[in-house]
């Protein structure tokens, strides 16, 4: 609920997990969000937590940070912090996450927007495993409400996507991915539905 001009009130419980109370402050170029709450501990019921986030940008490129904050033992446990840059022919991102540990490069290319064809890459850095990813991807429609996602790694997993819009937002879709350097891999098949608005 909006209490003052800009400034909005936020209260989320997911039980059992967690609950949390937030305050956020959003206009045209800059967004601030801070909240407090309890998260759920196996070995001591709930740890209360922190979290303040932020974002200043337009359109065209922004630049965000979120931090979470521990506050029984007084440590920062989450710190991510992204740069974006939208613009009609390409949408690119960098962000650095998982606690500085790693850093992550996106790019989307449309190239008919009537049809949403469109490629994507990704480039993924663990730096304490040492680990690179590199992924590839493409969607294209293949008619006015049926839409397919496909997309591959360098550590050789395939995956596909395809959604169908039933009525007006609400979407089906059947998803499936397999492990083609694991010979004892198991193909995956999920069925999700969604209601966008």
């Amino acid at each position: 609920e909006e209490v003052l001009p800009g400034l909005n009130t936020v209260f989320r419980v997911v039980v059992p997990d967690s609950s949390q109370a937030e305050l956020q402050y959003l206009r045209d170029y800059v967004g601030f969000s801070a909240g407090i709450g309890l998260k759920a501990n196996s070995a001591h019921g709930f740890d209360p937590i922190a979290n303040i986030s932020g974002v200043i940008g337009s359109t065209v490129v922004s630049l965000g940070a979120d931090l979470g904050i521990d506050i029984t033992t007084r440590t920062l446990n989450k710190f991510s912090a992204g740069l974006s840059l939208n613009s009609a022919f390409l949408i690119a991102s960098m962000t650095l996450s998982d606690s500085c540990d790693s850093v992550k490069a996106s790019v989307y290319h449309p190239l008919n927007p009537p049809t949403m064809t469109a490629i994507a890459a990704e480039l993924k850095h663990r730096i304490s495993r040492d680990a690179t990813t590199l992924t590839f991807g493409a969607q294209h429609a293949l008619l006015p409400y049926t839409l397919v996602k496909a997309r591959m790694n360098t550590d050789g997993k395939v995956s596909a996507v395809l959604r169908q819009e039933i009525w007006q937002r609400f979407y089906v879709s059947i998803a499936g991915e397999l492990d083609l350097r694991d010979n004892n891999s198991i193909p995956r098949i999920g069925l999700s539905m969604a209601i966008k608005h």
